[in-house]
């Protein structure tokens, strides 16, 4: 799995992907990260289906993967998941994913990114939803697929669920908090400007760390000159 995953990071590049080539997927505000962290510090994506304002493609994918190495990159120390919270609000069969778009995501979840994922909320899915469910469901591994949790609102269960990795306070409404969810994409453009900021220092320290490794590979070597006797 890490060699795949070395190979697929050096073809993908997914730290090469800048928010300018993404941001209008995210104009809506269907995937981001929250403002807000679950009880152990972990970072929240935030994602809403029911938003949905394009085409989902190969961009939709690399909007996703942006999101994710932004939600590592913001991750405490000593945290190394996160967690998901999925909204379903306004959701139609007109904003699905298809289910070829959606194995690719779960390949790169899975095979890329393991272990990253902590735990998955679906929140107050409708029914509509359920066939799509075991259409996608197929391509989870049974480990991944027990991470994903789906929650209704009018279940005590499911409730407690919730309060048990959220503080209420924090919790938007649309998830059974008290927060209000306000999305404002100049806001969270800024914010994930300042987080290449910080992402190009710790891939430079990346680098560098490489480079005193392996040595360095700056060209060919410069044979040394002939020392000439002296009298």
């Amino acid at each position: 799995m890490l060699e795949e995953t070395l190979k697929w990071r050096a073809a993908y590049k997914p730290e090469e992907i800048r928010w300018h080539e993404v941001a209008f997927e995210g104009e809506t505000g269907k995937v981001s990260r929250a403002n807000f962290c679950d009880r152990q510090g972990r970072s929240v994506l935030i994602m809403r289906p029911g938003m949905q304002n394009t085409t989902p493609s190969e961009v939709s994918v690399r909007h996703l993967v942006y999101l994710l190495e932004n939600a590592i990159l913001n991750l405490v120390e000593g945290q190394e998941q996160m967690c998901w919270l999925i909204d379903f609000t306004g959701f139609t069969m007109k904003t699905n994913v298809s289910v070829k778009i959606a194995s690719d995501v779960i390949n790169i979840l899975q095979n890329h990114y393991p272990e990253r994922l902590a735990v998955a909320f679906l929140y107050n899915p409708p029914k509509i939803f359920q066939a799509f469910w075991k259409a996608i469901k197929y391509f989870l591994d049974p480990k991944t697929s027990q991470k994903v949790k789906f929650v209704n609102p009018k279940d005590k269960g499911s409730v407690e669920l919730m309060k048990s990795y959220f503080d209420m306070e924090n919790l938007p409404s649309v998830f059974g908090g008290k927060a209000t969810l306000e999305y404002d994409h100049q806001q969270f453009s800024q914010m994930m400007a300042q987080d290449e900021l910080k992402a190009a220092q710790v891939w430079a320290l990346d680098e560098k760390a490489h480079h005193i490794t392996n040595g360095p590979s700056s060209g060919p070597e410069v044979a040394p000159e002939p020392i000439t006797a002296t009298n």
